[in-house]
Formats: structure tokens, sequence, C-alpha cells
């Protein structure tokens, strides 16, 4: 006979199995309970002819009403992944942030990539009710390549050969509230002026993005440019550059800047001395300050 204050094994194996089934089951609650962070992966937008396009959707504590930031990665548009979001961390500030993927170079030139970010836009705003967001204040960032789609998708709404027709969601419009432009080429044609060897090669990155060398698709060219576009009804932009930036010259930040100044469209412009290409310094905590502070002000 066991003594009733020393437990018999089996009845503390019973307990250490209801323990592990409640610890199991409070981790499964805090993954889908309403009010706390989620992470939501692989959420198929649109499916084109190459492939189906997907999103992760990351939502904050308090997901009722808040603000949405649409974030395009980098990567020369010929490569890149959903999973590098400069942004995320805007989840801990009370936004939802969604990373999405889109078609590269090589299955698909110019516009197809700026059609599949404005169907996911679209896709976004059509699912607002379920995920609890507002569709009313969202926001579009994108690093390099995506620095490029995030600042042309600002100042190109309602621009017919840009809309495209790719998703179920065509009746959403695709106008944002808000840019923030990591490094993005904002004027083709400039860069073939100030960087002819990246801009005009024909075998070069440009070059397979719309289908030939800026010098011989102008007309290409100018339609891949946000400054083509730009008009007063335009969102305000935060743009960032690296002072060292070699790939992506800052001279295209200064034009976007300037241009937004030309048109009345508010635009605040930060260049980082001695920064290249890369996005690593511009998550710095003084620079995140800068971003929550700017959305804040546009999107709350």
């Amino acid at each position: 006979m066991y003594d009733q204050k020393c437990p018999h094994p089996m009845a503390s194996a019973g307990k250490i199995t209801r323990l592990k089934a409640l610890t199991l089951a409070m981790s499964l609650l805090l993954l889908v309970a309403p009010g706390l962070t989620q992470e939501i992966k692989d959420i198929v937008y649109a499916i084109t002819d190459s492939r189906p396009l997907k999103l992760d959707l990351y939502l904050p504590e308090k997901t009722k009403n808040a603000p949405i930031i649409m974030h395009m990665h980098g990567g020369g548009w010929k490569k890149g992944s959903k999973t590098s979001c400069t942004v995320k961390f805007l989840i801990e500030h009370g936004y939802a942030v969604a990373s999405i993927e889109y078609r590269f170079s090589d299955e698909a030139i110019f516009p197809a990539q700026i059609h599949d970010c404005k169907a996911a836009v679209r896709f976004l705003k059509s699912q607002a009710s379920k995920y609890g967001y507002n569709p009313k204040k969202m926001a579009v960032s994108g690093s390099s390549a995506g620095g490029q789609l995030a600042a042309l998708l600002g100042s190109s709404h309602g621009v017919e050969p840009l809309e495209g027709e790719v998703g179920k969601h065509l009746k959403q419009n695709t106008r944002v509230q808000a840019v923030i432009d990591f490094f993005g080429c904002s004027d083709f044609i400039l860069r073939g002026e100030t960087q002819p060897k990246r801009a005009n090669s024909k075998t070069g990155i440009v070059s397979k993005y719309l289908g030939g060398p800026v010098n011989e698709q102008p007309e290409q060219a100018k339609l891949a440019s946000a400054v083509t576009h730009m008009d007063p009804n335009d969102p305000p932009y935060l743009i960032f550059h690296g002072k060292a930036d070699t790939s992506v010259l800052p001279d295209q930040s200064e034009r976007l800047h300037s241009v937004c100044k030309e048109h009345n469209v508010e635009s605040t412009l930060v260049m980082l001395d001695g920064v290249g290409h890369s996005s690593k310094p511009f998550c710095s905590p003084e620079n995140k300050k800068l971003m929550v502070k700017f959305l804040d002000k546009h999107l709350k």
C-alpha cells in the first residue's frame, strides 16, 4: 500500500499526460485566438500561367481596424523571396503586414510584375473583413526591385496598362495611402543616361525586366518609371537611399523626391552616408522610428 502523501506512479504519469495535453491545447489556442499576433503563410492571392502567387500575412496583437502594409522584396526582378520582409517589425506597432511574391523576369517581362502587385492589393482589400484590418488604410513598401514596384504602384492608380487583369477581384481599386521606397529605381530614362552599362546592356537585369535595353525600349522604360505617372492625387512617399549605392544610384531617389515636390505630393528623402545597396542599415532604431512616425501620420 502506498502512502497517500506519495502519489502512485501511474497517477503521476496520468497527471503528466494531462499536463502535456493542456500545454498543447494552450499552444494551439495561442496560434488562433483573436487579439494575439498571428502568421499566416502561403496564402494564394492569384493564379497566373506560370504559377500560383502567394503572400504571407502577419497580423498584430489588435487586428480590428489595423492599417496594413504590403511589402515587395528585392532581387533584380529575377530572384528573391517573400520571406525577406524589411517592414515585418511594424506588427509590433499595430500594423498588419503582407509580404508578397511576384513573377520574375524569366517568367514574364514587365508589366507582369506590377500587374501581380496590383492583384495582391485588390486581394488584400477583398479579404479585409475576414482578417480584420482596414482596407482603406493601406501602404506599400519595397526594397530595390521591390522599391521600384512600390513607387510605381503608388503613382499609377488608374493607369490602364499597369492595372492588369490578374486575380479575381478586379472591382477592387488599387489606390494606396502611403509608400515607403528603399533605394528603388524611379526613372529608367535617367538610369539609361547615368548608368548606361546597367540600363542599356542587352544582357543586364534591366533589359531582361523590360524586354530590352532602355535605349531600345524607351516607351517601356517610361511606363515602368514612377515619375512618369506622378500627379497631385498620389500618396505621400518616404524614400530611403544610401549615398554610396553603386547598384541603383542615389539620383533615382533624388529624382523621385524632386518629381513628388513638383506635383505637390508629400515626400521625405532620407540619404544615408557611406551606405550601399543593402536593407540592413535602413532598419536602424532611428529609421524604424521614422517609418512608424510616417505611417502613423498617414494611416492612423
